[in-house]
């Protein structure tokens, strides 16, 4: 009897041990992950859009930290920077997730973390390799050369058909189809103005001809010396009037910058002229077509840019400069700055920022 009292007792303590385990996961299935609203600005490396979906060494670095915190996120994305912090201020987003400086004042207007990266400013300018065709082109016509090449032409032309009425006259062999004739007589003309010599052509007049010929070889020769020191010359000048290498070549320049950004502030006090873009790529776009002769941001994003297409012929010069740090941010009172601040400040001491660091910029040793 007593052993089946024990065997009772047993029984029902294991029951409620049990139940109370159930009740346990119960709440813990009812507690809630919490979902937060992200805004986000595409920038590589630092966020990437890719297939509806964002990567990148800050959504890298948010994605452990919002795991950290039991956070569900919703990624919403803006434009500029601009857009990005005012929509932060406003309430309108819960985190902004980017490569965001922090500054005295965005700091009155929002909250930010503590620092996760340290950047600063460069300058991103055309490849110095060449001059841009269309550059080479205005300046041919600032110069005058364009008018001059467009009597060349007219020159050509008229010598080709002078050329052709005259062979088929005097030449039983030349083609009596005009086109067939026409293109040997321009072959001949070109055959001059490029090369600088003849090529195998009937003698009709003796020396008399001879002496046409050498005059026709001495003009093409004076064509040749002027088209390629003309064209040298311009691209020699192209080049050193949009030499830039430092900020101190700006002043007098008109440069890229990104709406919202550090660097379009930072350009608006130093007095140079400068144009607002959305991104790298319009940026890049409007160097290309001449509208702006450098752009100013970021320097791991212009890095970055100019090192994973090489096909925009674009180069970043100079050292740093106005040298700052990247936080994420909050709307003021939000009670995720602190949390979220713990948690870079662990994964900095872990070696996870490093981590990451060193996946998308490689080692710094």
């Amino acid at each position: 009897m007593r052993s089946a009292l024990r065997v009772a007792a047993s029984a029902g303590v294991f029951f409620c041990i049990l139940m109370t385990q159930v009740a346990f996961a119960q709440i813990e299935r009812e507690t809630p992950t919490r979902a937060i609203n992200v805004g986000v600005y595409v920038s590589p490396p630092f966020v990437v859009a890719e297939n509806n979906s964002y990567d990148g060494m800050a959504i890298d670095l948010w994605e452990v930290v919002a795991g950290n915190l039991d956070l569900a996120t919703r990624y919403v994305v803006f434009r500029t920077f601009r857009e990005l912090v005012d929509a932060t201020r406003n309430g309108e987003i819960d985190a902004a997730v980017t490569n965001l400086t922090i500054t005295r004042d965005r700091a009155e207007t929002i909250s930010f973390t503590q620092p996760w990266y340290d950047a600063g400013l460069r300058i991103l300018v055309p490849d110095e390799g060449s001059a841009g065709f269309w550059s080479v082109v205005s300046g041919l016509n600032d110069a005058g050369h364009l008018r001059a090449y467009g009597w060349l032409l007219a020159v050509i032309v008229a010598a080709t058909i002078g050329f052709t009425l005259f062979d088929r006259k005097f030449d039983a062999d030349f083609p009596k189809r005009w086109r067939e004739g026409i293109a040997e007589s321009f072959h001949h003309v070109i055959s001059i103005a490029a090369a600088g010599k003849a090529g195998a052509r009937k003698n009709l007049f003796g020396w008399m001809g001879r002496l046409w010929q050498a005059i026709w070889l001495v003009v093409g020769v004076g064509v040749i010396a002027y088209i390629t020191s003309s064209v040298t010359s311009v691209m020699t000048t192209v080049s050193i009037e949009r030499g830039i290498h430092s900020l101190a070549d700006l002043p007098g320049k008109t440069v890229g910058v990104f709406t919202g950004s550090v660097a379009e502030d930072f350009v608006t006090e130093l007095g140079i002229a400068s144009r607002s873009y959305p991104d790298v790529d319009a940026a890049a776009a409007a160097i290309h077509s001449g509208d702006i002769d450098a752009i100013v941001g970021d320097a791991p994003i212009l890095e970055h840019f100019a090192h994973s297409k090489p096909q925009e012929n674009v180069a970043v010069v100079g050292n740093i400069f106005h040298p700052d740090k990247y936080g994420f941010a909050f709307p003021h009172n939000s009670e995720l700055t602190r949390a979220v601040t713990l948690q870079i400040l662990q994964l900095i001491e872990d070696g996870t920022v490093e981590e990451l660091r060193n996946r998308y910029f490689g080692s710094a040793t």
